[in-house]
């Protein structure tokens, strides 16, 4: 039985930068930090040999985003567009889109646009964390019409 999402893991190239800004920008709290280095049990979970990384893990409050920094293997920039395959952007649920749109640009966030408004349901607008990473916020302001806007 599937109880639900645990986290979303994030590829960087400077972990302290991250855990700085996944907490003091976007509000999340540091639980776990680790380094991992020649760990047989690591490299058999992640499918990769003689894996070398620093990790921290970072929780909301109903879920949690694991930040990784490899040394080894070297690791490609191989991000894409929100309308590719694979993992294209994660969303977080806010309040005050407005607000938080502005907030986040003082913590190195970019912007597509300007906030999108989808009448009195909800608004979202998709960014790029420091690193280059998507990232859409999402405002529900209306539960009822929210699935109908978008």
């Amino acid at each position: 039985m599937i109880v639900g999402i645990h986290h979303i893991a994030v590829g960087v190239d400077d972990l302290d930068k991250a855990v700085t800004f996944y907490t003091e920008g976007l509000g999340f709290e540091l639980v776990q930090q680790s380094e991992l280095d020649n760990q047989p049990q690591v490299d058999q979970v992640i499918g990769l040999k003689n894996v070398k990384a620093r990790q921290a893990m970072l929780k909301a409050s109903n879920a949690h985003i694991e930040v990784f920094e490899y040394a080894n293997p070297e690791p490609k920039d191989l991000r894409s567009r929100p309308c590719d395959y694979g993992y294209p952007h994660f969303a977080l649920q806010v309040d005050d889109i407005q607000s938080e749109y502005e907030r986040l640009q003082q913590h190195g966030m970019t912007f597509a646009a300007e906030v999108v408004h989808f009448g009195e349901a909800s608004s979202a607008i998709y960014g790029k964390d420091p690193f280059g990473n998507v990232i859409e916020l999402y405002e529900i302001k209306n539960a009822d019409m929210s699935q109908l806007a978008r």
